[in-house]
């Protein structure tokens, strides 16, 4: 009984990472939060999710399957921030101008 509803706890939290994550990427102004936001919490929402699966697989290597896909997303997701950021500094995508002027006021001047 135990184990199913530490599974049903981190698959919850997982989800709940998910949504986090895709709030972020709605709420926030620039394309590098966003990115950041989403890599963030999928990456640990999927982690979650896959430890939870884990608890209920018989086998270590199904396990070994499961940590394979997170790794592999983790991978891929990596990738792909970086070259949407990539791209996204090439078109000259600034950064919010609130955070711009954050960043001007706590830079040390010459």
């Amino acid at each position: 009984m135990s184990l199913e509803f530490l599974s049903v706890l981190l698959a919850t939290a997982g989800v709940l990472f998910f949504f986090a994550g895709a709030m972020g990427l709605l709420r926030f102004p620039d394309v590098y939060s966003r990115l950041h936001a989403l890599t963030k919490a999928d990456n640990l929402g999927l982690g979650l999710i896959v430890a939870a699966g884990i608890l209920q697989l018989p086998s270590p290597a199904q396990w070994l399957k499961l940590i394979l896909i997170w790794l592999m997303v983790m991978l891929s997701g990596a990738v792909t921030c970086h070259l949407v950021a990539r791209r996204a500094r090439r078109i000259d995508s600034h950064l919010d101008k609130t955070f711009e002027s954050d960043l001007q006021q706590k830079e040390p001047g010459p």
